[in-house]
């Protein structure tokens, strides 16, 4: 190649450019092929981490089984390791759409997710526990609730403790009786 190919400007933006570009769309394709696929729904409580016992998670299962014969609100739990590229945002509610939470026509559904590597935590709530369950009292419960717990190596009482405030919350709405 001649010295004067790097002379014309125009050219060496123009091959810059393309070279960028076809960088960005192969890092834009890696990152889509690497996201976190949506776990199978399989009980109330999903725990991909190992962080929970049996006993732990069948505890938190009857309780949140519980709720659901006396309220028909749907509480699920997903501990998982990373959402990966995704934010723990946009993970739940991938998470909340494919696992169709809470009933479909009073959308009474919660998701408390725990991306435990990624230290990120998520209530998604269904518009039809927003009343019970505004973002604001979202937040103070995985601030105030969950997080201390999590801090001292206990997860288990976190989540425990998050449940129970949840559980609280959502015995206190009103809401279409549960179909037997």
């Amino acid at each position: 190649m001649s010295a004067s190919a790097f002379r014309c400007p125009a050219m060496t933006r123009y091959v810059l450019s393309l070279l960028f570009m076809l960088l960005a769309l192969a890092g834009w394709q890696a990152s889509a092929q690497e996201r976190v696929p949506v776990p199978n729904l399989q009980a109330r409580v999903s725990d991909l981490t190992g962080t929970l016992s049996a006993t732990q998670q069948a505890d938190i299962e009857q309780k949140l089984e519980a709720l659901e014969k006396s309220k028909g609100a749907q509480v699920f739990v997903l501990m998982v390791p990373t959402v990966g590229p995704d934010t723990v945002e946009t993970y739940s509610r991938r998470v909340f759409d494919e696992w169709k939470v809470g009933r479909a026509k009073v959308d009474d559904g919660i998701l408390f997710l725990i991306a435990k590597d990624d230290r990120r935590m998520r209530l998604e709530v269904g518009y039809g526990l927003e009343g019970a369950v505004p973002d604001v009292l979202a937040s103070r419960i995985i601030n105030d609730h969950v997080a201390p717990h999590f801090k001292m190596d206990d997860d288990a009482g976190g989540v425990q403790a998050g449940v129970d405030a949840l559980v609280g919350l959502i015995e206190t709405e009103e809401l279409p009786p549960p179909v037997n």
